[in-house]
C-alpha cells in the first residue's frame, strides 16, 4: 500500500532567501515531494516562528521540515505540539533548548568568523523602537559564508542577501519542539558561521542522526544533492 508523501517545508536562515534552496527543491520535486519554501521574515524569533506556524497550519497531511542556520531556531519554536510534523532536518543549523538564544549557541565553541564580517544598518521596528539590520559585508561574504560556492555565484548571493534584525539572534527560545520529533542534523565541517563542533554538540544533545558533510555554511547551494538525500531519508524513515 502506497503512503502519501509528506510536504517538505524549507526554512532559510539569515543572510539568505528561499532561492538558496533552489537545487534542493528541484531534486525533491523530481522525487515526487510537494515542497514549500517559506519566506522567513528574519525580524524576531517569536514573530518569525508564529509566521511559520501559519504556513504549517495551512498544510494537510504529514510534514517534514528542514531549517538552515537561524531557520532551525525558528522551526524548533514553531512546530511545538504540531500534529502534522513528522521529522525535522537541521542543516548547518541551531537546535535551541528552552532559554537559549541563537547568538549564545553560535559563540559556544571557537571557530565562528561571521561576527566580525557583519555590518549593522539602523532601522525602526513596527513599534518605532530602534534596531539594527545585520548584513554580511559583501567583500567578506564568499570567505565566511559560502567558501565552496563559485565566486561569481557567491557574489550574487551577497548582493541579494536578506538581513536579520540583530535582536532576533539574542531572543531566547521558549519552545524546543525537537524533543518530541525525530531529528536529522547535517554538520558542515568547513563552516565559519556555525562551527562544526557547535553543530555536533546540539545534534548529540537532541539525539539527532548526525550526517557530516565537507562543506561551508552555504551547503544548500554547494551540496544540494546531499541535503535533499538526508531530507528524503528523514521522510522515508518517518512515513506512516
Amino acid at each position: 500500500m502506497a503512503t502519501t508523501k509528506p510536504t517538505i517545508v524549507l526554512v532559510h536562515g539569515a543572510f539568505a532567501d528561499s532561492s538558496s534552496w533552489n537545487e534542493v527543491i528541484a531534486t525533491l520535486r523530481g522525487d515526487g515531494y510537494p515542497v514549500i519554501a517559506a519566506a522567513n521574515p528574519l525580524r524576531t524569533l517569536h514573530g518569525d516562528a508564529a509566521y511559520l506556524r501559519t504556513v504549517l497550519d495551512s498544510i494537510e497531511g504529514p510534514i517534514v521540515i528542514a531549517g538552515h542556520s537561524y531557520g532551525g531556531s525558528v522551526m524548533s519554536q514553531a512546530i511545538d505540539g504540531h500534529p502534522g510534523v513528522k521529522a525535522l532536518v537541521y542543516v548547518a543549523s541551531f537546535i535551541l533548548e528552552e532559554g537559549e538564544s541563537t547568538g549564545e549557541l553560535s559563540a559556544k565553541f571557537p571557530g565562528a568568523e561571521l561576527g566580525s564580517a557583519l555590518h549593522p544598518v539602523p532601522v525602526a521596528t513596527p513599534d518605532n523602537a530602534e534596531a539594527a539590520d545585520l548584513y554580511i559585508e559583501q567583500d567578506k561574504f564568499h570567505a565566511v559564508f559560502a567558501a565552496d560556492v563559485p565566486e561569481e555565484e557567491a557574489a550574487l548571493m551577497a548582493v541579494t542577501q536578506r538581513p536579520i534584525i540583530g535582536d532576533a539572534l539574542e531572543e531566547k527560545a521558549t519552545k524546543a519542539g525537537w524533543k518530541n520529533v525525530p531529528t536529522w542534523n547535517i554538520v558542515t565541517l568547513q563552516d565559519l558561521a556555525v562551527p562544526a563542533e557547535s553543530q555536533r554538540f546540539m545534534g548529540d544533545r537532541a539525539g539527532s542522526k548526525n550526517v557530516e558533510v565537507d562543506a561551508s555554511h552555504a551547503v544548500t547551494v554547494s551540496r544540494p544533492e546531499t541535503v535533499a538525500l538526508v531530507i528524503d531519508e528523514a521522510a522515508k524513515a518517518t512515513a506512516d
